[in-house]
């Protein structure tokens, strides 16, 4: 749900009706199911008819074979225009329970190809009054009605007029529409008075303590008056505001992990549309889907890539203020805005999404200064958290995950380290509730335990989490990841203050940089990425041990993120090419891992979500953008189109399912995942409704790469096998 000024703006690219004034097929569902089109009280056009109009087909006598001319004319009803798109009157309780009744065969909500029903419903034409029936044929345009109708009825119709076109629409067409007009704004959050019974709700928060609650920083004391008076006008809320401590420690974070709650976000002084009173307005940001509702740090880089692929600057822009705002107050690009979070951050995007946003909105007044002031923050956030103990290892000269903090993360499910705790609460004699609780507080002591949990924080600092690759051992590895998204600081901070800002950027404390010091910093760090990471051998590059002073040989298609970063040569690039991505393509894009890495899976090793067989939509984006950016152009565009058809066909096949993840190896039910944490986007009834953030924009994105043959294809469901034979044969 978004503000008013949000869905102004999302309702100006929305046109409702065409024009001849009737409404638009696929205009979205406030507008097409919207009182305006309820035909019981409002005539709709020509579509309300008493009787069937008939017509008489005639034939023009130029471009008609002389064979034909003697035929005789025939009488046809309007019904039988195959030219003109068939429009339905739909009773949508009666309708909605014959359809479950008949093709929803194993009762949850959905219509798939699993579902063992005829497969086959009549809708009454509009233009017959419903006499004339039409069969709506096969699982995509089924589960399209289901969702049309689940959509009809929380607007509270009745009965409908609706279009063929809505049920029929191109799979493509539909689903970049559903994200540019629907998704985003379902995803988007403020923490202001228009969104704070939605903002406020963490599903993760497992403590005693349900109220919801926010932390605000000791400096902005406007901030705080104001959610003190939003909350005493929500009493029903029980919303708790409080001041941060001026200097947070793991101690203190640890200590409200009983009473966790939102971090305060940038806001905007404004005047109040309905009291003419200044007020203040919380910048606007996109949450990943499903449990994840607050500002994360990498995934909000990429659905900003989206974003703005969509036009929604305004959304690109609020995150990447929001996260100006995390720098200054809280030291860092938090994993994310949750009190649990504070110690930990993410993998480092800020300078490419400072550019891109300026680049979309360089025209705007204000744009070169909020380029600054990003670069600022950049340059204020690599040097604290990236290149400072202890997540900077002077002695290799390259940086790692590892944040502070105490204890068990509190932010995972009940069970999920149950595996874990078991044998020592057996140990003390306890409960496994009592032991956590005695870890938690230090009254029991486990030195392997605490060992463990600082990689395990580690690891979900990375956002890998979690792996085999990582496991245990995260905060010793210089990773691949870490250090190209380092070294693509270094280069983009040399190339701004050299080209943007005159060679000399003064920062908050009076010193200045010039882009030679970074072009150092860049060019040293490529020198040793070159010496611990690539393994001439193999082809690639590996993470680096900083323990045992080795390389890993865990092969991570993390691997790639160096060709996005720019800090391989050509002739690393080559080698990536032809030695490493055979390792990772698979039927539906990159795997994460490969299966000789990950190792064998049993009862006491479960599968590791970034770990083979499942792909992410990061590690798509990364290599599809560092392919191109070394002239690999049809590799990408494979890749691109793989990735692609297994979304487009899970969305044609279930029920309009977009997910956070999927198996790349299967091709007929990718979104099938049965590692830890499940699958979140898949929990919804009759119609998704967001989809997931990361994966609607590698969808948007990743149609920007294609050729509009390849989209057309797409549409059509075409495997990459075939499509790229078809490719081959035609050449």
């Amino acid at each position: 749900m978004s503000s008013k000024p949000a869905s102004k703006a999302a309702g100006s690219r929305q046109s409702s009706t065409s024009s001849t004034g009737s409404i638009d097929p696929f205009s979205v569902a406030q507008v097409y199911y919207g009182p305006e089109t309820d035909f019981t009280t409002h005539r709709i056009g020509n579509l309300i008819r008493t009787r069937t109009l008939s017509t008489v087909q005639t034939r023009s006598s130029i471009n008609t074979p002389d064979f034909l001319k003697s035929v005789p004319r025939r009488r046809a009803s309007q019904d039988a225009q195959s030219l003109t798109p068939r429009k339905f009157l739909v009773d949508v309780n009666l309708t909605l329970q014959a359809l479950l009744e008949s093709e929803d065969t194993d009762g949850n909500m959905q219509i798939t190809i699993e579902d063992l029903g005829p497969k086959v419903l009549q809708l009454g034409t509009a233009n017959s009054n419903g006499f004339n029936k039409f069969d709506i044929r096969g699982t995509y345009m089924l589960s399209n009605l289901l969702q049309e109708l689940t959509l009809a009825k929380e607007y509270g119709r009745k009965s409908i007029i609706l279009d063929e076109q809505r049920l029929n629409e191109n799979p493509v067409s539909r689903l970049t529409r559903l994200i540019r007009t629907q998704f985003w704004d379902s995803l988007t959050r403020r923490i202001d008075a228009s969104l704070l019974e939605v903002i406020a709700v963490d599903p993760k928060n497992r403590s005693k303590d349900q109220s919801p609650r926010i932390y605000v920083p000791p400096t902005q004391k406007e901030q705080y008056e104001y959610y003190v008076q939003e909350a005493a006008k929500r009493p029903h809320l029980n919303l708790q505001v409080e001041y941060l401590p001026e200097s947070i420690t793991a101690e203190w974070v640890k200590s409200v992990n009983n009473k966790p709650g939102l971090l305060a976000l940038a806001m905007d002084h404004v005047v109040d549309e309905f009291t003419g009173q200044p007020t203040l307005r919380g910048k606007p940001f996109v949450v990943p889907g499903g449990r994840f509702n607050e500002l994360y740090g990498w995934d909000s880089y990429m659905v900003s890539l989206g974003l703005l692929v969509d036009g929604r600057v305004d959304l690109a822009k609020g995150i990447l203020e929001n996260f100006i705002f995390e720098i200054k107050h809280y030291g860092k690009i938090l994993n994310a805005n949750r009190s649990y979070y504070l110690c930990r951050s993410q993998p480092p995007f800020l300078t490419d999404l400072a550019l891109k946003v300026y680049e979309k909105a360089m025209y705007e007044p204000g744009a070169l200064e909020l380029l600054k002031e990003s670069f600022k923050a950049a340059i204020e956030e690599y040097k604290q958290v990236w290149m400072s103990s202890p997540r900077f290892d002077p002695e290799s000269g390259l940086s790692c995950y590892h944040p502070d903090g105490i204890g068990i993360p509190p932010e995972t499910e009940a069970s999920h380290f149950e595996h874990l705790l078991m044998p020592y609460a057996e140990k003390h004699k306890l409960s496994l509730e009592e032991f956590q609780k005695k870890y938690n507080d230090g009254t029991v002591k486990e030195a392997a335990l605490d060992e463990y949990f600082v990689h395990d924080r580690a690891v979900r600092e990375s956002g890998h989490d979690t792996s085999y690759r990582l496991e245990k051992r995260c905060a010793n590895l210089a990773t691949i990841d870490l250090n190209s998204l380092l070294y693509k600081y270094e280069a983009d901070i040399a190339h701004t203050i050299r080209t943007m800002f005159g060679d000399k950027l003064v920062l908050d404390d009076g010193s200045i940089e010039t882009s030679a010091a970074w072009d150092r910093r860049a060019r040293r760090r490529r020198n040793l990425m070159d010496q611990h990471m690539w393994d001439e051998e193999k082809g690639m590059y590996f993470d680096y041990d900083i323990v045992q002073k080795k390389k890993s040989d865990y092969e991570s298609a993390t691997t790639f993120w160096a060709m996005w970063a720019g800090c391989a040569s050509p002739k690393q690039a080559a080698r990536l090419v032809s030695d490493a991505l055979p390792k990772f393509e698979e039927f539906g894009g990159l795997v994460s891992g490969t299966e000789k890495s990950r190792g064998q899976i049993g009862l006491d090793r479960p599968n590791r979500q970034w770990d083979y067989p499942y792909g992410w939509a990061p590690q798509q984006i990364l290599a599809w953008v560092g392919l191109i950016r070394y002239g690999y152009e049809e590799d990408a565009e494979r890749l691109v189109y793989r990735w692609l058809y297994m979304i487009t066909k899970a969305f044609v096949d279930y029920n309009g399912i977009v997910v956070e993840k999927y198996d790349v190896t299967r091709p007929v039910d990718p979104h099938r995942v049965d590692a830890e944490y499940g699958n979140q986007g898949s929990d919804f009834k009759g119609v998704a409704k967001e989809g997931f953030g990361w994966v609607n924009a590698s969808y948007t994105f990743g149609l920007t790469l294609i050729t509009s043959h390849a989209r057309r294809a797409l549409g059509a469901c075409t495997p990459p096998g075939l499509f790229y034979a078809s490719q081959s044969t035609y050449v």
